[in-house]
């Protein structure tokens, strides 16, 4: 007789777990504004959320800024009295704002250029050295770059993103 309950309480255990684990995973109700519009000043709430639904209100799209790869790795030697002790590999990504990728791309040779020569004098500077993926040895490197691709691209270029750093000793 137990064997055949057994199931059905089984089954019943698992339906109310499958319920209240959607009540609580349930995302919270939206709140319904008044005709006033202020029912979340009465709580305290931030004003942020009210003005950017009044700028997207007014037809103005928030736009997304563009992530353009720039091809191929940048493989930079680090040299420790004048031999060859290590290599670092960067892959980068510039963020500019939207429709630059093709300018991007047109002044791509310039910018790896001027890029590398700095991450050469970044090395040479012993930059690549120790714990190099500290921020504070990374966020100069990081503005070096960004200026230098300023340069070349003007303040549509928004910042440059190390995606990926490695270094490997020889």
């Amino acid at each position: 007789m137990i064997s055949k309950l057994l199931p059905i309480l089984f089954l019943l255990v698992g339906i109310g777990g499958g319920i209240g684990a959607g009540i609580a995973l349930a995302p919270p109700p939206e709140e319904v504004e008044h005709a006033e519009g202020h029912e979340g000043d009465a709580h305290g709430e931030d004003h942020h959320e009210e003005e950017e639904e009044e700028e997207l209100a007014e037809g103005e799209e928030v736009i997304p800024n563009d992530f353009i790869k720039i091809n191929n790795q940048f493989v930079i030697p680090v040299v420790e009295r004048d031999q060859l002790s290590a290599l670092v590999v960067m892959s980068l990504t510039l963020e500019a704002k939207p429709g630059m990728t093709g300018k991007v791309h047109s002044f791509e040779p310039k910018l790896r250029d001027s890029f590398l020569q700095i991450l050469f004098d970044h090395a040479n500077m012993g930059g690549f050295r120790g714990a190099f993926t500290r921020s504070e040895v990374l966020d100069p490197l990081r503005t070096a770059l960004r200026e230098e691709g300023q340069r070349y691209l003007g303040k549509d270029l928004i910042d440059v993103l190390i995606l990926e750093i490695t270094r490997q000793d020889v």
